[in-house]
This record gives structure tokens, C-alpha cells and sequence, in this order.
């Protein structure tokens, strides 16, 4: 789906589940960049930390051969971490960005002092935001996909399907909870181009309306639960992001809550 997808790092254990998760949107010759920045750019600093954030992004080699993906790694130094990476998207034509929320530990806001909450909405490139359920899950029975729309859009589709070839084919399930486009409480099967198995359902009206009432996230989560849970992959559209989706605060509420791995997209 993506040729080239920029994964920025701060930690060893993050490389190998890192690249594993952006593989799935990779297209059959792409290449996926690791990046870690040192937030100095003191050099006394930065001789110190050098040979430690090399070794960060040493494991991406190996873990490209085991997937068979093109890997390359890069350390770089800045006291603007957001900015370096935006700026590396823009300079190496990157067309997605993968990083996890990993921000300042003692905060209950996961977003204080990470990089997603600057890179989110500033990147040219689609921005996949993944929790650490996500990246640690070999298997998920089923991607869920929610929309308040009509319709699911095309691009939701195509980042749901890539990852399901890439998880075995599981199906996907699209979770109408607008009230619009099909009768509440319907089901709808077909086939994507690729040949995954998409169910579409929509919530009744009393379903479509609790949204209103409700915490967004609470909303998801609890007809993810319906369902059994899975993927939960949250897509927002660029013209939507000031929309329900992707705001900060439904970010920061559903990433603390969900029990289940959450993948968030800006596209």
C-alpha cells in the first residue's frame, strides 16, 4: 500500500514489533526506515548517547531479513524531535509514519511529551498512531472498522484489507454508527478486491444515538466489545481532523481505556 513508510523509534524492544506492524502496509518492494532522534544536540550529549541509540536501531536489519523487507536505519540529533521526524517525511518522500505512544511515564496524558501529538497533525504523510496491544498481538480474529459516515471510506478499506492479507486473511467488520446509509440493524457481506471477507453492519438508531450522550471512545469501545473486540482500527480523514475522530482528547481517552489493540490513522 505505502512504498515508503518512516517508523520512528526511542527504544530497542520497539524496533522488531515496529517494523512487523509497518510490513503490513508495505508494498512488495517498499522500504521501511527506523529513525531515532537524541533530543540534543550538545555534543558532549550526544558523543555519550551516540554508541546506545546506534545500537537502538542495529536490530532493524535483522528484523527486516526476517520479514524480507528493506530496512534502513538512521540516528540523527535535535532538540525539535517532532520537527526532525516531519522534516525526514518530507525529505525522503515518506508516505506513511508509524510510531506508538511512549510519552512522559509519570503523566496520565499519554500524549505529554511524545512526538505523536506533534507529528499527528502537521505530517504531509498518513500518520499510523498503534498501542502497544497492537504491537504485541501475533493474532487478531478480526478487524473492526467504525464510521459515522455513510459508508466506510475507500482508503479505511485498503489500509483494513492490507492488514488483514497480512494477518492471515481475517475478516473485517465495519461498524456503521451514524445512522445513515443502511437500515439500522442491518448486515451486509461482500468481497474486497483482494478477496477479504468485509461484513457491514449498522447500529440500530438507539445505538447511533448514545454516541451523542456518551464519551466517543466509551461508544467504540463498547461495540467493539459486542463484537468480541479485535483490531480496532480508527480511521480519520484529513478533511475530518478537527472532526470526531482524531482530536486529542478522544485520542487520550481511547488509547487509556481500550483492552484490545487500537490502531489510529490520520490519512
Amino acid at each position: 500500500m505505502y512504498h515508503r513508510v518512516l517508523v520512528p523509534v526511542k527504544e530497542a524492544s520497539e524496533v522488531e514489533p515496529m517494523i512487523r506492524f509497518a510490513s503490513t502496509l508495505l508494498e512488495s518492494d517498499g522500504e521501511i526506515r527506523v529513525l531515532h532522534v537524541i533530543p540534543t544536540t550538545t555534543l558532549p550529549q550526544v558523543a555519550r548517547e551516540w554508541r546506545s541509540s546506534v545500537n537502538i536501531v542495529v536490530p532493524a536489519h535483522e528484523a527486516g531479513a526476517a520479514l524480507d523487507v528493506k530496512v534502513e536505519p538512521e540516528v540523527r540529533a535535535s532538540t525539535d524531535v517532532p520537527a526532525e521526524i516531519l522534516e525526514i517525511a518530507e525529505n525522503e518522500s515518506a508516505e506513511a509514519i508509524v510510531l506508538t505512544l511512549q510519552g512522559n511515564r509519570r503523566s496520565v496524558n499519554p500524549f505529554v511529551g511524545h512526538t505523536a501529538s506533534g507529528v499527528l497533525h502537521h505530517a504531509g504523510a498518513d500518520v499510523f498512531i498503534v498501542n502497544r496491544l497492537a504491537l504485541a498481538a501475533d493474532h487478531v480474529p478480526r478487524i473492526l472498522v467504525p464510521f459515522f459516515q455513510a459508508a466506510p471510506s475507500p482508503k479505511a478499506l485498503r489500509i483494513a484489507e492490507s492488514i488483514s492479507i497480512r494477518r492471515g486473511g481475517v475478516p473485517v467488520i465495519t461498524l456503521g454508527l451514524g445512522g445513515q446509509g443502511g437500515e439500522a440493524g442491518t448486515v451486509r457481506e461482500e468481497q474486497s478486491p483482494r478477496g477479504i471477507s468485509i461484513l457491514h453492519k449498522w447500529a440500530t438508531l438507539a445505538e447511533s444515538l448514545e454516541h451523542r450522550r456518551r464519551r466517543l471512545s466509551d461508544v467504540l469501545l463498547k461495540t467493539a466489545g459486542k463484537e468480541r473486540y479485535g483490531l480496532l482500527l480508527v480511521v480519520g480523514e484529513e478533511e475530518g481532523a478537527t472532526g470526531p475522530f482524531l482530536t486529542r482528547r478522544f485520542l487520550e481517552e481511547l488509547f487509556r481505556a481500550a483492552p484490545c489493540p487500537v490502531v489510529a490513522v490520520r490519512v
